[in-house]
C-alpha cells in the first residue's frame, strides 16, 4: 500500500482550519456596540455601569497600555433562531498564540454581576440553548488592554507611569450566532485523533486505523453544508474513537487548573481582575459540566474575590461545597521558597490554611508550588507541620544540566521530615490535554514498572481564564482510548491517594530541589530583597514586644489585626515573581512604596509596645530583640549594656593603609582600601588567603542567554574587573568603642563608598557598602578569599542550614555556581572556621584553589548587585546600601548568633528599669523563632523554637508569667496529634528535647 500519511494528514488540518471551525459558529449577526473609556485606574462596576457610553465599531482602535475600555453590548435574537442554541462571540481582538499576556475581558450582566471571562480560546458567551427568538441581549465588557511583554525585550510599556498612551489593539466582531454543536463535537474529534495519530509510531498499525477512518470522515463533509454534514463525518470516526485503551496505559488524573502569578508581567491589581475573570469562567463551566474539577491555590487571590466580587465569591463557595472547585496549596500565595525567612515560611502556611478553614471548613492536606525557582531542603518538616502530606512542583523539569531522576518520590529535609512528592511528567503546568503532551507524559514518567499514574494540571494560565470546554472534550475522548493514556478528571488529593497506595516505597531524595536555572532571582531588585528582610525582622521585634507588652502592661492592647494585615502584606510580596526580581517596573516600584510603609507602621508598633513596657524614666535601655544574649541584655529583654572590651585602636599600615585592633581581631586595610589580613588574635590565625584581598568588589558582564532578570550563566565568569582604582582612603571614626576606614571607589557611570569598623570586644569586621548603581547588564560581587580548607559550606535556610560541596566533581556540584543563603554562609576546616554574614543578601559563590604553597583558598562571594533590562529595564538602578560583615574564628553557633545580631538592631528608649524576657531558654543551640499570641485571641503566648546547628538539643524554656499548661503545637497552633500536654512545674520550667534542626511551636495557656 502506498504510504499517503502526510497527503491525509495535510488534507485534515487544511478543512479543519478553514472549513470546519468556521462553521462552529453560523449566521452571524452584529452586534450595537458602544465604549467607555475608565480614566486612569479601573472603576468599581457600578461606575461602569452608570457612564456615558458612545459609539464603536468592529474594527475600531482601542486600549492605551494598562488602560480600561468598557464595552456595551446590545442586540435581540433573531426570530427565526427559534429552537437554536445561540451564542455570541467577542473578541476584543485576541492574539490566538498568547492567552494570558494581551487584552483580556470579563463579561457582566446589567446589574454588575459576573457572566464569565473572554480570552483568547474563550471568546463566546452562551445565550440560549435553545432559543425562543426575540431574546434580549445586553451585556458590559470590562476590557483590559494590558501590553504584551513576552517578547524578552527591554521595554517600558511596563509601568503606567513610562508606558505609551498609544491604542494596543482593534476590536475585532462581537456578533450573534447560532452555535452548532455537532460541528463543535466534530472539531474535538478530529483534534483529538489528529494528535493522536501523529505521536504513534509510524509502523503503528492502529494509527492507520486512525488515518483512513479520518479520511473517511473528511469524505462526508460537504464544504459547502458542513454543519448538515457533521453528524455523518462523526459517524465514521465513531469506532476508532471506542477502542479502549491498553491494560498498560499510563493514567492520568487531569486536574483544571489556571496557573495566575499573583503579579509578572503584570501590577497587582491587574492580578486581582485576572482571578475574577478567571474563576468565573470556572464556575460557568461547572454548571455545564458537573464531572469538571479545578484546583486554585493561593489563597490571597481567593481572598481578592471575595473583597472585590462577593457575588462570584459565593457562587465560587458552593462548588466547593459541591466537591467541584477544589483549594490546593495550603500558603497564601504561591511563594518563593529560596528567600523567604524560617518564620514568614510558617506563616504562608498558618494565613493560607486559616483561610481555607474559615471560608471553606477545608484543611488542605497539599502544597502546590509549581512554578517557583528551586525548593528549600527546610520545606519538608514545615508542610509537616502545617499539617499538610504531600508536594506538587513541576519547575524542576526546567533544570538545564542534569535531569530530575524521579516524577514521584519522598522528599527528605534537612531534620529527617520526609513528604509524598510529585512532579507531573507532562512538564507543564498549563496542560492542553492534547495528543503530544499525554504522550510525552506516558513516554518521560520515570517510575515505569513500579508506579503507574501521574498528574497534569490543564488550562490555561497567566490569565488566560484555566480551562475550556475543548479540554474537557479531549479528556472525555481519551478516558478509555487505545495508543493514548488514559484521562480521569479528578481531584488532586484522590491523584496522590491512589499514587502512594501503588507506590509507597518510591525512592527519598535528600536535601533541596535545586533550579539549575534561575539563578540571578537571588540577587535582582536587590531593594525588594532588602525590603522583604527588613520586614520580617521588624515583624518579629513587633511581635515580641507587643505580646510582651500585652502580657505584662495592664490595658496594653495586642494588635491583632494590624500585624495579620501587614503579615498577609509582607507574604503577598513573597510570591515567586515579585521577591525573586522577576516582574515589571510597575510591581517593584510599588514594593518599593509598600515596604516603606509597612516599615513606618511596624516601627510604630514596636515603639508603642516598647514605650508600654520601658515605663516612666530617665534611664537608657537597650531592647534586645535577638535570640541570643549581648552586652548583658537577655534575648527578649532590655536593660543597661554591659561595657567592656579592650579600646579599638588605629595605627598606620607600613606600605600605605591603616591597622585596626581590639584585643580580638586585627585587621590590616591596604593602600588599596582592601583588607589584607583579618587575624583571628585569641586562635592565632589568619582568615585571608597569603597574598589575597577581601572586600574586593569585582564586576563582570551579564548577559545570559535568555531571561534576564532570572539567569545569570556560568561564562559570566570568563570576564572580571576588579574595582581596586581608589578615590578616596580615609579614618572617619576613631575612639575606644569603634574606628572605621572609609573608602571611595568610581568605576564606569558608578560610585561606591565602603566603611570598615572595628567595634569594641567584637569578633567581626563590620562592611557596609554605599553603592551608587548606573551600570547596565554588569554584576557587582564582594570576594573574600579565606585560607580554609573547606570541603563544604554551611548555607543558613528556613530553621536550619543546608551543606553544599565546594569542588565540582559531578554535573549536579557543577552546576550549583550560584547558590543562596539567608543571614550568613560559614566555611570551616576541623577545629576553625569563617563566616560572612549579610543583612539583606541572597546570593552567593564559592570557589575553590590550590596556591602554590599548598594551602587551599575557599573564596566566598556576595552578588550584591545586578542589572538586567527585562522585564524591569531601570533594574536596580539608583542608591543602595548593602551591609555585611566577616567572623574570622566562627563557629556554627557564632553564625548563627551574628547573623541574627546584625539583622536584629539594638533599639533604644528611656524608662525606668529593665524589661524581662517573656520567655527565656537556657541552650544557646536552640534559637526563638518567633513569641506572639495565639491567633484565636485567647491571650495564649507562642513562642516557635528550634535546634539551629544540626545536632541534639537538650534545654528548658521558662516562662516569664504564669503558665497552666504547655502544649506543642503545629505552625496553626492546634495541640500536635501524638505529643503531650506538659503541665508547668512548680519551677515553671517546660524540659524540651530537640533532634537536628527540629521546630518546636508551644502553646503556654496563661493562668
Amino acid at each position: 500500500m502506498h504510504d499517503d500519511r502526510s497527503i491525509t494528514e495535510h488534507r485534515l488540518r487544511r478543512v479543519l482550519k478553514e472549513r470546519i471551525k468556521p462553521a462552529v459558529h453560523t449566521r452571524p449577526v452584529p452586534l450595537t456596540v458602544e465604549r467607555w473609556e475608565a480614566p486612569g485606574e479601573p472603576v468599581p462596576v457600578a461606575e461602569a455601569l452608570a457612564a456615558p457610553y458612545g459609539p464603536c465599531a468592529a474594527g475600531d482602535a482601542w486600549g492605551p497600555a494598562w488602560g480600561t475600555t468598557w464595552f456595551k453590548v446590545t442586540g435581540a435574537v433573531p426570530a427565526d433562531w427559534a429552537g437554536r442554541t445561540v451564542e455570541a462571540v467577542l473578541d476584543l481582538g485576541f492574539d490566538r498564540m498568547m492567552p494570558g499576556f494581551q487584552c483580556e475581558g470579563l463579561v457582566h450582566r446589567g446589574d454588575g454581576s459576573e457572566v464569565k471571562g473572554l480570552n483568547p480560546y474563550n471568546d463566546w458567551v452562551r445565550v440560549a440553548d435553545r432559543a425562543a427568538g426575540g431574546e434580549r441581549v445586553e451585556w458590559y465588557v470590562e476590557a483590559a488592554s494590558n501590553p504584551v511583554l513576552v517578547d524578552h525585550a527591554p521595554t517600558y510599556e511596563g509601568d503606567r507611569l513610562t508606558a505609551s498612551g498609544q491604542p494596543l489593539y482593534r476590536l475585532a466582531r462581537m456578533d450573534l450566532t447560532v452555535f452548532e454543536p455537532e460541528v463543535w463535537e466534530l472539531v474535538q474529534d478530529l483534534e483529538v485523533l489528529y494528535d493522536l495519530m501523529t505521536q504513534l509510531d509510524g509502523g503503528d498499525a492502529r494509527r492507520y486505523e486512525i488515518l483512513r477512518a479520518v479520511d473517511s470522515a473528511l469524505d462526508e463533509v460537504d464544504l459547502t453544508d458542513v454543519p448538515g454534514t457533521a453528524a455523518a463525518a462523526r459517524a465514521r470516526l465513531a469506532g476508532v474513537l471506542a477502542a479502549p485503551a491498553n491494560a498498560s496505559a499510563h493514567r492520568i488524573s487531569a486536574v483544571g487548573h489556571a496557573h495566575i502569578d499573583s503579579a509578572w508581567l503584570w501590577p497587582l491589581r491587574e492580578t486581582v481582575r485576572k482571578v475574577s475573570r478567571t474563576a468565573s469562567n470556572v464556575v460557568a463551566l461547572m454548571d455545564q459540566h458537573p464531572e469538571f474539577v479545578f484546583a486554585m491555590s493561593q489563597a490571597q487571590q481567593l481572598d481578592w474575590i471575595k473583597t472585590h466580587r462577593p457575588g462570584l465569591f459565593e457562587r465560587v463557595k458552593k462548588k466547593v461545597a459541591d466537591g467541584q472547585f477544589v483549594p490546593v496549596g495550603g500558603m497564601w500565595v504561591e511563594s518563593d521558597t529560596n528567600m523567604v525567612g524560617g518564620e514568614a515560611m510558617a506563616r504562608q502556611f498558618l494565613y493560607g490554611k486559616k483561610f481555607f478553614l474559615e471560608e471553606f471548613g477545608i484543611d488542605t492536606k497539599n502544597v502546590w508550588l509549581p512554578d517557583s525557582f528551586g525548593y528549600t531542603a527546610a520545606m519538608p518538616q514545615i508542610v509537616k507541620l502545617s499539617g499538610s502530606t504531600w508536594f506538587l512542583t513541576q519547575k524542576i523539569s526546567w533544570s538545564q544540566v542534569n535531569k530530575f531522576p524521579h516524577h514521584t518520590f519522598w522528599w527528605e529535609g534537612i531534620d529527617g521530615s520526609r513528604v509524598f512528592t510529585h512532579f507531573p511528567p507532562v512538564d507543564t503546568y498549563n496542560s492542553d490535554l492534547g495528543g503530544a503532551q499525554l504522550a510525552h507524559a506516558a513516554r518521560n514518567y520515570q517510575e515505569k514498572g513500579r508506579g503507574s499514574r501521574s498528574l497534569a494540571p490543564f488550562g490555561w494560565g497567566d490569565g488566560g481564564g484555566g480551562p475550556t470546554r475543548e479540554h474537557l472534550a479531549r479528556a472525555r475522548r481519551q478516558r478509555d482510548l487505545e495508543g493514548s493514556p488514559r484521562v480521569e478528571v479528578e481531584r488532586p488529593d484522590a491523584f496522590f491517594e491512589k499514587a502512594r497506595a501503588e507506590y509507597g516505597d518510591a525512592p527519598v531524595w535528600a536535601g533541596e530541589l535545586y533550579l539549575e536555572l534561575h539563578r540571578g532571582t537571588y540577587t535582582s531588585q536587590a531593594k525588594t530583597k532588602q525590603g522583604n528582610r527588613h520586614s520580617e525582622s521588624l515583624l518579629r521585634e513587633a511581635e515580641l514586644w507587643a505580646a510582651t507588652a500585652a502580657v505584662r502592661v495592664p490595658g496594653f492592647g495586642y494588635p491583632y489585626e494590624d500585624l495579620e494585615r501587614l503579615w498577609k502584606t509582607v507574604l503577598l510580596h513573597q510570591f515567586h515573581d515579585i521577591l525573586p526580581g522577576s516582574s515589571i517596573a510597575w510591581v517593584h516600584r510599588e514594593a518599593r512604596e509598600t515596604y516603606a510603609r509597612v516599615r513606618e507602621e511596624l516601627r510604630g508598633l514596636t515603639l508603642a509596645a516598647q514605650t508600654a513596657l520601658a515605663g516612666r524614666g530617665e534611664e537608657e535601655l537597650v531592647f534586645n530583640c535577638a535570640p541570643h544574649a549581648r552586652r548583658g541584655i537577655p534575648a527578649g529583654g532590655a536593660g543597661r549594656p554591659r561595657t567592656g572590651g579592650e579600646p579599638v585602636t588605629v595605627e598606620e599600615r607600613h606600605g600605605g593603609g591603616h591597622v585596626l585592633a581590639n584585643g580580638r581581631l586585627l585587621v590590616e586595610i591596604d593602600g588599596r582600601g582592601l583588607l589584607v589580613s583579618a587575624y583571628d588574635l585569641e586562635e592565632g590565625r589568619e582568615a585571608l588567603a597569603p597574598g589575597a584581598a577581601a572586600n574586593l568588589l569585582q564586576i563582570h558582564p551579564d548577559f545570559p542567554n535568555m531571561w534576564d532578570a532570572w539567569d545569570i550563566d556560568s561564562f559570566y565568569r570568563n570576564r572580571v574587573t576588579d574595582l581596586v582604582d581608589l578615590d578616596a582612603l580615609e579614618v572617619t571614626e576613631s575612639g575606644p568603642e569603634a574606628a572605621t576606614v572609609t573608602v571611595t571607589r568610581s568605576f564606569g557611570s558608578s560610585t561606591v563608598t565602603q566603611s570598615v569598623t572595628l567595634r569594641s570586644g567584637a569578633k567581626t569586621v563590620d562592611l557596609v557598602t554605599d553603592v551608587d548603581w548606573q551600570e547596565t547588564e554588569k554584576f557587582l560581587k564582594a570576594a573574600f578569599p579565606l585560607d580554609v580548607k573547606a570541603e563544604r559550606t554551611a548555607s543558613e535556610t528556613q530553621f536550619g542550614h543546608v551543606y553544599r560541596a565546594t569542588h565540582t566533581n559531578t554535573s549536579w556540584e557543577a552546576a550549583k555556581f550560584e547558590i543562596c543563603a539567608h543571614r550568613w554562609i560559614h566555611a570551616e576546616e576541623p577545629g576553625w572556621g569563617v563566616a560572612l554574614l549579610n543583612e539583606s543578601t541572597y546570593g552567593h559563590d564559592v570557589t575553590r584553589d590550590v596556591r602554590p604553597d599548598g594551602g587551599q583558598t575557599t573564596t566566598v562571594r556576595l552578588s550584591l548587585l545586578r542589572a538586567p533590562r527585562y522585564p524591569d529595564p531601570e533594574t536596580d538602578q539608583g542608591r543602595h546600601t548593602l551591609r555585611f560583615s566577616l567572623a574570622p574564628g566562627a563557629n556554627l553557633g557564632d553564625a548563627v548568633r551574628e547573623g541574627h545580631a546584625l539583622n536584629l538592631p539594638e533599639r533604644v528608649l528611656t524608662g525606668g528599669g529593665p524589661v524581662d524576657p517573656l520567655v527565656a531558654v537556657d541552650e544557646d543551640a536552640v534559637v526563638v523563632e518567633a513569641v506572639k499570641l495565639a491567633e484565636d485571641r485567647s491571650g495564649d503566648v507562642i513562642v516557635r523554637l528550634y535546634e539551629s546547628r544540626g545536632g541534639r538539643a537538650t534545654a528548658s524554656l521558662t516562662p516569664g508569667f504564669p503558665v497552666s499548661a504547655a502544649v506543642e503545637s503545629d505552625l496553626l497552633e492546634r495541640p500536635l496529634a501524638g505529643t503531650a500536654v506538659r503541665p508547668a512545674s512548680p519551677s515553671g520550667t517546660i524540659p524540651l528535647t530537640l533532634r537536628p534542626f527540629q521546630i518546636v511551636t508551644v502553646r503556654l495557656h496563661r493562668r
